[in-house]
């Protein structure tokens, strides 16, 4: 068989340019694949309202390596090299790494599904771990926010998500519950009617749904009187500050009381013609 000038037999050297050839294909074709699919996934994922737009990247940059990472074993498969215990070392070392990044995965898993599934957003208000405050930013390993008297906390993903979320800014409106404790000896429905009028009279207490306002307790020194009014969210706040000044002002006008905490002790004087038996 004729050699060329490198020593190479001419049919080894054609095959071996051949393969060269194919890798080069494979290659361009792999590359630019990689782009195409991942511009693909951002731009649906970021159109799409469900999912948030740091999803739309991190998805976009994942499918770029998984294809990468195939074209990069498709071309040394075609020079010969044993791509299956190649895949099976990539295994071997993604297991090791995943137990090595048990915690941190759980926190990228949770921040993933934050993304995708919106149990809230940046601006929200939100209680996450007994803690309550306004979302800052939605991270893939932690969530930000800062409390309402303006304190900075980050929350590990995972314990988001596994936790409770109370999200206060996911409605237009709210109920707001009060309550007021009227004396024993004040007229209940007397204090009723001014609680109502004061409703009524403020905008901001929405008719629809109907506010209601009972007797709640019997408590130990007071009447208690519960207040159920609905308020659009922005409003809460304020109505609730709003109210309990009005009503106790007109309460003070009218002679009605909110008593203090009281016990009452009754003493019984003895008789003084029987002997104590402590005496």
């Amino acid at each position: 068989m004729p050699e060329t000038l490198i020593g190479l037999p001419t049919e080894q050297l054609i095959t071996y340019g051949l393969n060269v050839v194919f890798a080069i294909i494979i290659l361009i074709v792999g590359w630019n694949l990689a782009r195409f699919v991942s511009g693909f996934v951002r731009r649906s994922v970021i159109k799409s309202e469900r999912f948030d737009r740091t999803l739309g990247l991190i998805f976009s940059q994942l499918t770029r390596w998984v294809i990468l990472v195939f074209t990069a074993i498709a071309v040394l498969n075609r020079f010969g090299f044993q791509t299956a215990s190649f895949i099976a070392l990539l295994g071997a070392a993604g297991l090791a790494i995943g137990l090595a990044l048990q915690g941190t995965l759980s926190n990228v898993a949770s921040g993933v599904l934050l993304l995708s599934q919106r149990p809230f957003r940046v601006g929200d208000s939100v209680e996450i771990s007994g803690v309550s405050g306004i979302v800052d930013e939605i991270g893939l390993f932690t969530t930000r926010l800062h409390t309402f008297d303006n304190v900075g906390v980050h929350v590990p993903n995972s314990n988001v998500w596994n936790g409770v979320i109370k999200n206060m800014s996911e409605f237009a409106t709210r109920r707001l519950e009060l309550t007021f404790g009227i004396s024993y000896q004040d007229d209940i429905g007397e204090a009723m009617a001014i609680i109502q009028k004061t409703l009524e009279a403020d905008e901001r207490a929405l008719k629809d749904p109907a506010y209601r306002i009972g007797v709640n307790e019997l408590a130990d020194s007071s009447v208690n009187l519960l207040v159920w009014v609905w308020v659009k969210r922005t409003d809460y706040l304020d109505l609730k500050l709003d109210l309990i000044r009005s009503i106790k002002e007109k309460f003070d006008k009218e002679g009605i009381s909110i008593p203090f905490p009281q016990s009452e002790i009754r003493v019984f004087n003895q008789d003084p013609t029987k002997a104590s038996p402590y005496s």
